[in-house]
Parts: C-alpha cells; sequence; structure tokens
C-alpha cells in the first residue's frame, strides 16, 4: 500500500512538472536597461494586480524609454517614471517630477515591507494619485510602509549593483550646494547615468542570474485606514484644528522638509482634489527672517513661471503675527494642463512656525473657502492651553513615544495613557509625581520627538531604547492599587527595576569587561 503511494505521488508530480515551468516560462519580468547598468524586476501581482498590469502595459508601450531617475537620495530610494524627464517634453529641470501618464489608478497597499531593492509606487497627497512614476528602494525605509503601493523588487545581482550606482549620484543636495526642500535638489548631476534608455518585458526563463530570493518580509498587521474628518489633534506637533466634514486625514511620511506634517484631502471637484495641510517648522530664526527667506523661494519660482503671486500681507490668527500669501498656479493633470489657486498662511509661535494651506482647482476655489477659513480660526497651539506644561490632571504628553510608534493611536502610547489617567494619577503620591515628571520632560522631550519624527535611524533607536520601560510599567496592569502606601511601593519599585536595567546593570557589566 505505502509503495502505490508513493507511486502515485511521484506520477503526480511528474505530471504537474510541465505546468509548473510553462508558469515560469510566462512570467513576466521588466527589464530596465539604464547607463549605469541593468534592472530586473519581479512582480507581486497577488498584492497589487492593477499596478502591475499597468506597470508592465506602460513597459510595452516605451513609456518609460529615454526617462531619467530624477529623485535621487542616498540611502533611501531613487525614483523616476516621469515623461517630462523624456527629451522634448520639458522647458525646465524644475518640471521633473510633475508629470502622469494622463490617468491615475487606486491605491493597492498592501503589508509587503519597503526593504531594499522593493519597487513601489509613487504618488501626491491623494492615495489614488499614483500614474507612472515608481520608486526602488535603496536602504530599508519601514516608515514607508503601508502608505505605498508595493508591487515588485529587483531580482539579480547586476540590479542591486546599478541601484547602487545611481543611489550614490551626486546631487545638488548630497554635495551641499541646495537644500534638500528646493526644487531639483535631488535630480542628479550627471542625470545621463540615471537614465532609462530602454524598457522591455521578458519571461522569467529569459533570465539566467536571477538570485534565490526568499518570500519579501510582511508587515505584521495589515496598514490602518486613515482617521476621519472632524477635530484633529496632535500633541507631537503642537496643535489641533478642525477639518472639514467628509475629508479624509493624512500623516504623510517626512521624507524632505517641504512634506506636510498632516493633509485633509477632499473629494474631487473638478479635475483636482482639494486639500487643507499644516506644516511645522521649528527654527532658531525671527519671523521677519523666516518671512524674508520664504518670499525668495516664491520669488524664485515665479520668475521660473511656476507660480504667480496674486497677493500678500500680514494678518492676525488667534491673537499671533500670521502672514498670509495667495497665489496661481498650473497643474497637469491627466494630460490637461489646470489652472489652481494655493491660499497659505503662516503662524508664528515662539522657536516654531505653522503655515496651513488650502489648495484647489481655481475654478472651485471658493467652494471650500469658508471651510479653510474655519480650519484657520480652530486652529489652536496646544501649548497655549497649558498641554505643553500643564498638570497631570488635565493630561499630559508622551511626545517620545508618539514620535517612536508613529502615531498616538500605537497600543504602545494608548498603554502609557491608561496607566497615566487610570492607575498613576488617581491618588495624590502619583500628581505629584506626574507634576514634577513633567517640568522635567518637557524640557527636553520636544526636541527629541522632533528628531525622531525626521530621523527614521534615530526614531528606531528611541524604541529600542523605552520598550524596556514600557515593559516595566505593563506591570501596574496585575496589579489593583487602593492606597497611596501601594502606589508609593509599586511606584519605587518599577523605579529601582528601571534604574538597575539602564544604569546599575550597564555599569556592573562595564566594570566586568574593563577588569579582564
Amino acid at each position: 500500500m505505502h509503495k502505490k503511494l508513493i507511486i502515485f505521488g511521484f506520477a503526480f508530480l511528474l505530471l504537474n512538472i510541465p505546468n509548473i515551468s510553462f508558469a515560469q516560462e510566462n512570467d513576466k519580468l521588466v527589464i530596465l536597461h539604464t547607463k549605469s547598468g541593468d534592472i530586473v524586476i519581479e512582480f507581486f501581482p497577488e498584492d497589487s494586480p492593477n499596478h502591475v498590469e499597468n506597470f508592465v502595459k506602460l513597459v510595452d508601450e516605451g513609456f518609460y524609454d529615454r526617462s531619467v531617475f530624477h529623485r535621487v537620495i542616498k540611502d533611501f530610494m531613487i525614483q523616476g517614471g516621469d515623461p517630462k524627464t523624456r527629451p522634448g517634453n520639458f522647458q525646465s529641470f524644475y518640471e521633473w517630477g510633475t508629470g502622469n501618464p494622463g490617468y491615475s489608478i487606486d491605491a493597492e497597499f498592501n503589508d509587503i515591507k519597503h526593504n531594499r531593492g522593493i519597487v513601489s509606487m509613487a504618488r501626491s497627497a491623494d492615495p489614488n494619485s499614483a500614474g507612472s512614476q515608481f520608486f526602488i528602494v535603496h536602504k530599508d525605509s519601514n516608515f514607508l510602509d503601508g502608505q505605498y503601493t508595493v508591487f515588485g523588487r529587483i531580482v539579480t545581482q547586476e540590479s542591486f549593483a546599478t541601484l547602487d550606482k545611481i543611489a550614490l549620484l551626486d546631487t545638488p543636495h548630497s554635495i551641499g550646494q541646495a537644500s534638500s526642500g528646493e526644487q531639483g535638489s535631488t535630480i542628479p548631476i550627471k542625470w545621463g547615468e540615471a537614465e532609462i534608455l530602454s524598457a522591455e518585458v521578458v519571461n522569467r526563463s529569459e533570465i539566467s542570474n536571477i538570485l534565490n530570493l526568499d518570500e519579501p518580509e510582511r508587515m505584521s498587521s495589515t496598514p490602518e485606514k486613515p482617521p476621519s474628518s472632524g477635530e484633529y489633534s496632535n500633541e507631537e506637533l503642537g496643535f489641533s484644528f478642525l477639518a472639514p466634514t467628509g475629508w479624509q486625514i493624512q500623516e504623510p511620511t517626512k521624507t524632505h522638509p517641504s512634506v506636510p506634517d498632516v493633509v485633509a484631502i477632499g473629494p474631487k471637484i473638478g479635475e483636482i482634489n482639494p486639500y487643507i495641510a499644516v506644516s511645522l517648522n521649528s527654527t532658531s530664526i525671527d519671523f521677519q527672517q523666516f518671512l524674508s527667506e520664504k518670499k525668495d523661494t516664491l520669488q524664485s519660482l515665479v520668475n521660473s513661471g511656476l507660480i504667480e503671486i496674486i497677493s500678500e500681507e500680514p494678518t492676525n490668527v488667534n491673537n499671533k503675527n500670521a502672514f498670509v500669501w495667495e497665489s496661481r498656479t498650473a497643474v497637469n493633470q491627466d494630460g490637461t494642463v489646470i489652472n489652481a489657486k494655493f491660499k497659505e498662511i503662516t503662524i508664528a509661535v515662539p522657536g516654531k512656525f505653522y503655515t496651513i494651506t488650502y489648495f484647489a482647482e481655481e475654478a472651485h476655489f471658493e467652494n471650500n473657502i469658508d471651510d479653510f477659513n474655519e480650519a484657520v480660526n480652530s486652529f489652536v497651539i496646544l501649548s497655549d492651553n497649558g498641554q505643553a506644561n500643564q498638570t497631570p490632571s488635565e493630561g499630559g504628553g508622551c511626545l517620545i513615544a508618539t514620535a517612536a510608534y508613529g502615531s498616538e493611536l500605537a497600543p504602545q502610547v494608548q498603554q502609557l495613557r491608561e496607566l497615566r489617567d487610570n492607575t498613576i494619577l488617581k491618588t495624590r503620591s502619583g500628581l505629584d509625581f506626574m507634576s514634577g515628571f513633567n517640568q522635567f520632560y518637557y524640557s527636553f522631550s520636544p526636541a527629541i520627538a522632533d528628531l525622531a519624527r525626521e530621523n527614521p535611524f534615530f526614531k528606531e533607536t528611541i524604541k529600542l531604547a523605552i520598550t524596556p520601560l514600557l515593559s516595566s510599567l505593563s506591570i501596574l496592569n496585575f496589579v489593583d492599587i487602593d492606597s497611596e502606601e501601594e502606589m508609593l511601593g509599586y511606584g519605587i519599585s518599577i523605579i529601582l527595576l528601571n534604574i538597575g536595567m539602564y544604569f546599575a546593570g550597564p555599569a556592573f557589566a562595564i566594570r566586568k569587561l574593563t577588569r579582564r
């Protein structure tokens, strides 16, 4: 009987080998032939079928031939796929990065992590705005996970070598000639080395040097949906405002200073989606110097013919100095040039500036101007309400944890809040401790939170550093505290435990090592 089963199993495998070979032969891959070498891409059609189909179609049409990887950031990614980078399709390099195929496709966010070699789709603030531009991850960039559609990865050794060559090309920013937020700052100086000479679709069987790669690494949970409209408050950024009803709120990844911190995107009116964006700029310069630099930047855009300034004047927002600009520009949407307007208000507070921007098609600009005015009028600097130096009874911040875990809704941040509100603040000794602790904590936490928000490596280091602390605090979830004495006892025990973990333990280990 066992012998028959073995023979049957072997026969079953033989019958199916031709089918497996046939599937692999017809598995489509794409080769990008660049001046720096070839890049071979395999796809994930089960995770993002529409993006794979779209990319292969564009390659078949020759859409990517003679285009350039126009955005190159070492240790982050290289981005290409803009038809405006092709010969004859642009009048100024400032146009690079603004092109599209004349249509957009809906997002297919999935749980594949943005590790080195992953190919993902670029987009604007609107999740459903992807078209032809794509990027290849140079170094693991997991802060992008769940926010962009991953649809493939590179699969040969030459592909990785080519990725490195292009990612290491000098740009105005990398050699210190421009800041990362300036237009054109990440275009390779020798952009010809980043040119895609041609692209072609091939069968997998035609490529002999494919690496034996594991399945792509995936996130432990599926991407969360962005929060809905309504009152939005962000303790880490230090503000709250009222977003228009029905608008979708997003917190884009801060890949460079020009990316807003929060965006509320409205339903499409006409040809484009209106949006209201909020950006935080922490700086030591005064308001007049900030305005002078801002005006210089806008003037350079005017000189390039990219915008037209309609009006500019000082104003006052909730008893704070502010400045308002209104400008006109043109955008390319689905192959059509559309006139658009934006209104921008910068509010000055000590050590930082908040900029609120409203952008919409010019023909429909007035449709949501009242929503923008309401967002501005409802804009609250949290420190004005005592929340930056508040007493524990009024709440308290978890700035560092929020920055490390990326959201106030993260389970670790919620755990801290619940422990604070439901356990520590229920006793007099807990209140006294938190009152003193907050004064110390807020003397340094905003600076650390800003660094964690801007630097992914520092963010991961902070997350690693506070994990033992969070674990020790979780002990309070399993005990009943009914008196001041119990609160003091458990509190002192946890403080001593953390002193042991963070100071005594490492000191003992160092002493042991130095004695050898």
